[in-house]
């Protein structure tokens, strides 16, 4: 079996989807505009250097759906789709997953943003298997909490998760021939696990390991 899996955000898509789900919704008026600014760019800093507090940003960048509720949550996020991520997907990353899809590969997309916001993305482009930060639900409302249900997709979480994955379908690594693109020095637990480890678009601290270990680097969005 092959299997080809696929970070999202800055790899799939040129942009981080939770970072500018931040900022649509800031716009929107759900958030102290210059607090969430702050706030927002301080752990996306802190993801780009590989210091995230994954339950802590997660608690942080749930809090406006959770107050807000479902109903006008998901509204809001298909005008997200139409605004924001239909604009970022670009034709060479379908054509990349359409690529797999084609040669009979699995494909799955693995990413540590939460479900509410990546599950959308996933479906455009006609991926059905999505790995992502799973989340807690109140039993009294269906509504999230804000805490992480189960094992965060996140750093060595990826592997953790994609093992689970394979394992709900009576397979282990060694059943298939993996591929993983990613862009970020956070996925690096996961890019030395699979068969094919592809640096897209990396950024420099993995690009100098892709460099160093003579790992395939593609530049997906370069003109």
């Amino acid at each position: 079996m092959k299997l080809a899996l696929f970070d999202l955000d800055h790899t799939l898509i040129p942009v981080d989807s939770d970072y500018e789900w931040g900022v649509f919704t800031t716009a929107l008026g759900w958030n102290d505009a210059a607090d969430f600014a702050r706030k927002n760019d301080a752990y996306y800093h802190q993801y780009k250097a590989g210091t995230l507090d994954i339950h802590d940003y997660v608690r942080f960048a749930t809090r406006a759906v959770r107050q807000q509720g479902a109903t006008k949550s998901e509204a809001s996020h298909a005008d997200f789709m139409r605004a924001v991520v239909q604009k970022a997907i670009q034709p060479q990353a379908l054509e990349l997953v359409r690529a797999h899809q084609a040669a009979g590969d699995a494909v799955v997309i693995v990413t540590a943003t939460n479900e509410f916001v990546t599950r959308p993305i996933a479906a455009a482009f006609g991926v059905s298997e999505l790995i992502a930060i799973n989340l807690v639900r109140d039993p009294a409302t269906g509504w999230f909490t804000g805490e992480i249900d189960g094992t965060p997709s996140f750093r060595e979480g990826k592997v953790a998760r994609v093992q689970q994955w394979l394992a709900s379908r009576q397979l282990d690594w060694a059943d298939v021939e993996s591929t993983f693109y990613s862009d970020s020095i956070n996925d690096l637990p996961l890019l030395e696990h699979v068969t094919h480890p592809v640096a897209t678009n990396p950024d420099d601290r993995l690009r100098a390991i892709a460099l160093d270990r003579g790992w395939r680097i593609l530049e997906l969005f370069r003109d």
